[in-house]
């Protein structure tokens, strides 16, 4: 089992990023605002104009713990790692299974099943919880939706094309934004959701979701990365260069768990309203700096819950769950598992 490592991040702008023996030490004006054990991490994670030694540019490649550098917003802008470590008969498997139509419309189909299969679960859990509080009009949205997302269901596990798949997983997408909006029960004048709008996000529920997201690639991404696994030969999306195709496949399944019920717990308890967000001249809406901060704060105890994993009913960590999911990823590459069981929130 990895041992659960951290991530740290660093949204002040103008910080410098120092190596200090075995420390990271973050200073801003000069002055030491915090230090971290280089062996306690897996990343680094800095958002805008954040200054970084070359000696612990070398030391954190050395040691295996990679740099993310991101816009203020959360824009992937670059990443910095040492020597890549991968398995080259696994990553040969990877590569061969990417050629095959048959392995790859296979592997796709397991991701779009676990997504929808998520995406369903949060739905269904609005309407368990909260159904007493909902108009009788919603609650036929919501479960018009479910429906629609179990008829998606359906269609992916007899599906054999990977085109198809994509269609599949697309109309069940617009299916579930679709009635988002509903999902958010709190402070509906400020926090509005009509639709899913990504570059730029238009709305802070947008702008919160793509912060989210952005977060989890970079955890799938380590994951994937840390089993030896090529991030950047996918299956359900399509090779682009620069794109880590394989690391948005995984996020897909987790999008549900891991962002979706993150967003609608901290809109629904206000602990984020209006006031967190920014519009620029552009018309892109970001979080602030404390919003970010809040944010990840929240994300990182989110990663410490614990759950039973469903399919190797073992207690773990939410965090955890991308690691586990790489692993079983790398098995069913290997021959060692028959197919590749997605991750299923219950």
């Amino acid at each position: 089992m990895r041992r659960h490592l951290n991530t740290l991040y660093v949204t002040t702008e103008t910080a410098m990023l120092h190596k200090d023996g075995e420390n990271i030490v973050v200073r801003v004006k000069g002055s030491e605002k915090g230090r971290t054990p280089i062996h306690l991490l897996d990343g680094v994670v800095c958002f805008g104009a954040i200054g970084i030694t070359p000696a612990l540019v070398a030391h954190c490649a050395r040691s295996g713990v990679t740099l993310s550098l991101l816009s203020r917003t959360g824009r992937f802008s670059a990443r910095i790692e040492g020597p890549v470590s991968g398995n080259v008969l696994l990553r040969r498997a990877q590569y061969r299974a990417a050629d095959d139509p048959a392995q790859t419309a296979g592997l796709a189909g397991s991701l779009v099943i676990g997504k929808i299969v998520n995406q369903r679960a949060v739905v269904r859990r609005m309407l368990r919880d909260h159904r007493a509080k909902l108009a009788a009009m919603l609650a036929e949205r919501l479960e018009n939706c479910e429906r629609r997302l179990t008829q998606a269901l359906r269609h992916a596990s007899k599906c054999c094309d990977v085109d198809s798949l994509r269609g599949i997983e697309g109309e069940a997408a617009r299916a579930y934004y679709g009635v988002f909006g509903s999902l958010i029960l709190s402070d509906r004048s400020s926090l509005t959701f009509t639709r899913r709008s990504r570059r730029p996000p238009t709305d802070p529920v947008n702008a919160l979701l793509s912060f989210l997201y952005t977060l989890l690639v970079h955890d799938c991404r380590s994951a994937l990365e840390s089993v030896g696994l090529d991030p950047a030969v996918g299956y359900l999306h399509r090779d682009r260069p620069g794109r880590p195709s394989l690391a948005l496949d995984l996020i897909e399944e987790l999008r549900p768990v891991l962002a979706d019920r993150l967003a609608l717990s901290l809109i629904n308890r206000r602990q984020l309203d209006a006031d967190d967000f920014e519009t620029a001249v552009s018309g892109a809406v970001n979080l602030t700096e404390r919003a970010r901060k809040a944010l990840l704060v929240a994300y990182q105890e989110r990663k410490r819950d614990e759950l039973t994993h469903p399919f190797l009913k073992e207690k773990t960590t939410v965090g955890l769950v991308p690691f586990l999911q790489a692993t079983m990823l790398a098995r069913c590459l290997r021959g060692d598992l028959d197919g590749y069981p997605p991750f299923v929130w219950k």
